[in-house]
Parts: C-alpha cells; sequence; structure tokens
C-alpha cells in the first residue's frame, strides 16, 4: 500500500488554500514567525501573519466573498464593509478561520507603509518550504525580528533564518531594512 502526505502540517495546509485565493486579488506575502516555521523550526503558533497590498474596497468585497465561498470566515464580522472600514483602512488586522475551527488563523492586514510596498515588491517564494506561497525575504524577516519585535521567540527565529541561509544572506540588505524600520516604525 502506497501512502502520500500532501500537506506536512495543517498550517500547511490552510496557508496554501488561504494564498491560493489571495493570488486572485493582488500581491500577499506571509511574514513573522511562520517563515521560521515554514524552514523547520519547532515552535508553536496558532496564526499565519500575512500583508496583502491595498486594495480598492470593491475588490476587496470580492475577496471575502470568495474566502466566505471557500469556508473561511473572519472573525471580526461577516460584513466586508465593516471588515474594510473598520479594520483594514485603519491599519489593522483581522482574522480568517475555516469554518467551525478557532486555529490555525491567518492575520491579514494591508501595507501600511513603505516598508511594507517594499516586502511585497521583493517577495519570493522559498523553495526550502516546500510551499508554493510568497513570502517576505528572509532579510526582512530578520530585519524585523532582530530590530522591531525582539522578543526571545523572534530572536530565535531569526537565529535558526541565519543558520538556514548563512551562505546567501545579504547583510547590507538586513542593515538597510533595519534602517527603515528605525525610521519608520521605532520614531
Amino acid at each position: 500500500m502506497k501512502r502520500e502526505i500532501s500537506d506536512k502540517t495543517i498550517l500547511d495546509k490552510f496557508i496554501k488554500d488561504f494564498a491560493k485565493i489571495l493570488e486572485k486579488y493582488g500581491k500577499y506575502i506571509v511574514v513573522s514567525g511562520f517563515v521560521a516555521i515554514a524552514h523547520g523550526r519547532t515552535r508553536g503558533t496558532e496564526d499565519i501573519d500575512i500583508i496583502i497590498e491595498k486594495l480598492p474596497r470593491e475588490k476587496f468585497i470580492l475577496l471575502h466573498k470568495e474566502l466566505e465561498n471557500n469556508n473561511f470566515e473572519c472573525m471580526q464580522s461577516n460584513d466586508p464593509l465593516i471588515i474594510y472600514n473598520d479594520y483594514l483602512s485603519q491599519d489593522l488586522s483581522v482574522r480568517y478561520i475555516k469554518k467551525g475551527t478557532f486555529v490555525p488563523e491567518a492575520e491579514l492586514k494591508f501595507a501600511k507603509d513603505s516598508i511594507d510596498e517594499y516586502q511585497l515588491k521583493t517577495r519570493k517564494k522559498l523553495p526550502l518550504t516546500g510551499l508554493d506561497i510568497y513570502f517576505s525575504s528572509i532579510e526582512t524577516n530578520i530585519a524585523f525580528k532582530e530590530e522591531l519585535l525582539k522578543s526571545n521567540k523572534d530572536l530565535e527565529d531569526a537565529k535558526h533564518l541565519r543558520i538556514i541561509y548563512s551562505d546567501s544572506l545579504d547583510e547590507k540588505e538586513i542593515e538597510k531594512i533595519k534602517k527603515e524600520i528605525k525610521r519608520l516604525r521605532l520614531k
């Protein structure tokens, strides 16, 4: 008997299904903890952080309806106008789950500044993850974790990514992004 496992984890299946829909409506990136987890770091998480380009209201409504039609629901509201006007347009994130479950969650937010726009512009598919989805660059993830987030968990994530990509990291790029984080997020 031949056994085949198509998805490594519940998180992998969830993000593949979610990203497949996002891709139809604009650019997106997966950022933060799931980047390290997708590279083999063992640690828990219940959410996958996603940044999407700012969408016009009408396009977001179509995206939301397609998510609903594919068994996703927004925890903040079922009304796409409330989600758009009261959350996403105010630089607040919203959480989507599969109907009837509580985890995992997609924490979705619009790009809010030039750093997020840069992340979307330089997004990559990272073959080492085995996932056909877009991530922010490894350099960007390291910069955010070391310069802005700085929790023990984030610093360990950055260390893990530094080990995995030790032969290909662009330290100048990391420093450039850290400088922008200081300028825009730590003022």
